[in-house]
C-alpha cells in the first residue's frame, strides 16, 4: 500500500493547454516565449486588430514608449475604436518598471488627461504591467478563465471619413493642431485651396507660423 501511495502522491496534474491567437508582428516578443513556457499553444495569424486573441478577448499590447508616441501622433484613438469591435477588449501598456510614464515626449498632465478620456469617453480598459513576464501572466490568467467569449467576430481597420483624412493630413504639419486644422478647412473648404492660399491668407489662422507652413508646401 505504501508503494501505491508514493506513486499517486507524486503524480503531477497536467494543466490543460489553452490556444492563444497571436499576431505575426509579435513573433519577437518575449511575451510569447513566456506563454509557451507556461504550456499555452500559440496560433500565429495576421490580425487586423489587436495583438492577441484569448478566451474571447482582444488585446492590444504596447510598450510605454510606444504608448506615449501613439498618443502624440493620435494613432491610439483609431486603435481604441478598432478594439471596440470586440465586446471584450484590453489595452496592455508594458514596462512601467523600466520607464517612467511621466517622462519624455509628453507632458504628465496630457498623459493623465488621455487616460481619463480613454476611460470616460471611449470606455476603454487599460492595464499597466511591469514587463513581458508580467504581461504573460495576465494573459495566462485570462486564458484559463472558464467562461469563454465569442471569437468569431470579423474585425477590420477603421477607414477614416474624407473630412477626417483631410484633418489628419493637416495635423501632420508642425504647429498645426486639431483646432487650427478644423479652422483651415472651414475657411478654405479643401486641401487644394489651403495649399494654394497666400501667406497672408493663412496668417489669419496660423499667425506667425503661416510662413513656415508656406515654405513646407513650396
Amino acid at each position: 500500500m505504501a508503494k501505491l501511495f508514493d506513486i499517486f502522491s507524486k503524480r503531477k496534474i497536467e494543466k490543460k493547454k489553452e490556444k492563444i491567437i497571436v499576431d505575426n508582428r509579435e513573433r519577437n516578443s518575449l511575451v510569447v516565449s513566456e506563454l509557451m513556457k507556461m504550456g499555452h499553444e500559440i496560433e500565429w495569424r495576421q490580425l487586423a486588430v489587436g495583438d492577441y486573441l484569448v478566451n474571447g478577448v482582444a488585446i492590444e499590447r504596447k510598450t510605454v514608449s510606444d504608448f506615449k508616441s501613439s498618443i502624440i501622433n493620435k494613432r491610439i484613438i483609431s486603435q481604441l475604436l478598432e478594439l471596440k469591435q470586440y465586446d471584450k477588449n484590453l489595452l496592455i501598456v508594458e514596462g512601467i518598471i523600466e520607464e517612467d510614464v511621466y517622462s519624455g515626449g509628453i507632458h504628465e498632465n496630457a498623459f493623465r488627461g488621455f487616460l481619463l478620456s480613454a476611460a470616460l469617453d471611449f470606455n476603454s480598459r487599460i492595464i499597466f504591467t511591469h514587463n513581458a513576464s508580467d504581461t504573460a501572466k495576465y494573459i495566462d490568467v485570462l486564458a484559463r478563465k472558464k467562461e469563454k467569449g465569442e471569437l468569431a467576430i470579423r474585425a477590420s481597420k477603421i477607414a477614416l471619413t474624407r473630412e477626417e483624412q483631410q484633418q489628419f493630413i493637416l495635423e501632420g504639419f508642425p504647429n498645426v493642431g486639431a483646432v487650427k486644422a478644423r479652422r483651415l478647412l472651414e475657411k478654405f473648404g479643401s486641401l487644394g485651396r489651403i495649399f494654394s492660399a497666400s501667406e497672408e491668407e493663412l496668417a489669419e489662422i496660423l499667425g506667425k507660423r503661416a510662413g513656415e507652413f508656406r515654405e513646407l508646401l513650396d
